[in-house]
């Protein structure tokens, strides 16, 4: 019997010129990489300006995210490009100020601080079962869009206390929608390293919804410090962030400070989110068995926090799906020193591109790595590969401080969702997986939705 695999990108030609990876680069980073890297420990890829090298090697990689994370900082080469946006957030800095940021912003994310976050995934969840039920007509519908409300939803419940429906809420989600059709992952920066005056040649229209979205942030930040100053504040996400102080220094995040970590909150906790519902619907409505087992285990879902724990079969396939699916494709560091990769001597300022993509696929470590199978957790090699050669969030002291979160948040909607809709894929329509600043499809996944009958 013939196993229909997900979709993934087609690998560029071996050998391109600099000019033809720099236009397949901004056009979509996944098919801009050659097929080797699915089987590869490490290669290394040459320019003008610099040298990457992508690793994929177990040991090299748990060297560079957990041993010596600060032995190889963020580049800014990627992240030049989000500074419009993102300011000077989490997101982008290193060292002493990230170690600053991180002491503040944890504790929001830590321990009963999620249990207090599930009222408002729960709202948003259900709030967007409505919703599609409205659409549950079976035709074809983008299912991106469904999801990306959703997870905009959340992330206003739970940092603000407000639904969507909210004006601003409103304003802002349609703006970053603009935002991620205007802002390319590569511009002149990703390139050429220069001044901080070197101009960086972002789209007028880049700039002025980036300007647009910080200007929104600061007036709910605004009006949240209000409240806090007043005794009035919900006791929500942004309070808990605004009000903590960092236990070395003791100052909290200024005004200007929290815009930046509110930016990099929505772009990553909705484009991430959204993007991984999305292909999770897709890969249940791909697999129909699948789909069924979930509906079942998701019948007896109450809403209580508590029963998070009998949703395992919708837990194995969030993971899967962030394994065949990682919302954020690579991570860019750099080295600070010379290094020694696999014998070979690496210089001070290389780049070093982790790519989860290609370690979640990657053909040495995993058993049918191209294939949907969330049973495999419960093997020996998928024990192994969640250890050695999985990291969605990233790993180690920079793992993301909201992957707790987005585990719940994901588990919960994917329940919700199939405990009251079938989904099944529109022949004409295979999705297109490619990556600008989270892996989407290239023109959106269509799904025809019904409502699930007892």
């Amino acid at each position: 019997m013939n196993v229909r695999l997900p979709p993934k990108p087609a690998a560029r030609p071996e050998n391109v010129s600099l000019w033809r990876y720099m236009r397949l680069f901004r056009a979509d980073i996944l098919s801009a990489q050659p097929a080797k890297l699915y089987r590869a420990w490490m290669a290394e890829f040459r320019t003008p300006f610099f040298r990457s090298y992508l690793v994929n090697d177990p040991a090299l990689v748990k060297q560079v995210l957990n041993v010596r994370p600060d032995d190889f900082p963020k580049s800014d080469r990627i992240g030049a490009g989000l500074r419009p946006l993102l300011g000077n957030s989490v997101f982008l800095t290193n060292g002493a100020e990230w170690k600053r940021q991180r002491r503040i912003i944890d504790p929001a994310f830590e321990g009963g601080r999620l249990r207090d976050t599930f009222p408002g995934i729960l709202g948003a969840a259900q709030a967007g079962v409505v919703r599609m039920g409205q659409r549950a007509d079976g035709t074809p519908q983008e299912i991106e869009a469904i999801t990306s409300h959703i997870a905009a939803d959340v992330i206003f419940r739970t940092l603000f206390s407000i639904p969507i429906e909210d004006k601003i809420a409103q304003e802002v989600f349609h703006a970053f929608r603009a935002y991620q059709r205007t802002q390319p992952i590569l511009n002149l920066a990703a390139f050429v390293r220069g001044p901080a005056w070197m101009p960086r040649f972002f789209r007028s229209e880049t700039r002025k919804t980036a300007r647009t979205i910080r200007k929104l942030i600061a007036q709910l930040t605004q009006d949240r410090l209000a409240l806090i100053a007043a005794g009035q504040a919900p006791d929500d996400l942004a309070t808990k962030i605004l009000t903590t102080k960092d236990p070395e220094t003791g100052q909290t995040f200024t005004l200007e400070e929290m815009v930046d970590q509110v930016a990099i909150f929505f772009l990553a906790g909705h484009e991430t989110s959204a993007s991984a519902l999305a292909w999770a619907l897709y890969l249940l409505a791909l697999h129909p068995e699948w789909q069924n087992k979930l509906a079942e285990e998701a019948s007896q879902f109450t809403g209580a926090f508590s029963d998070l724990s009998q949703l395992k079969h919708t837990r194995d396939v969030f993971r899967e799906t962030l394994r065949l699916y990682p919302p954020v494709p690579m991570m860019v560091r750099e080295t600070v020193q010379p290094e020694v990769f696999r014998g070979r001597p690496v210089k001070t300022g290389a780049q070093v591109v982790l790519s989860p993509w290609h370690l979640h696929r990657h053909t040495r470590l995993w058993d049918n790595p191209d294939a949907f199978d969330p049973a495999r957790w419960d093997t020996q090699n998928g024990k192994t590969c969640a250890r050695d050669a999985y990291m969605p969030f990233s790993a180690g002291p920079r793992m993301c401080s909201g992957a707790g979160f987005a585990l719940i948040e994901g588990v919960v909607l994917l329940a919700l969702v199939v405990k009251n809709f079938e989904l099944s894929c529109v022949a004409e329509r295979d999705p297109v997986p490619l990556a600008h600043l989270t892996v989407r499809a290239k023109d959106g996944i269509w799904l025809r939705i019904k409502a699930r009958t007892p």
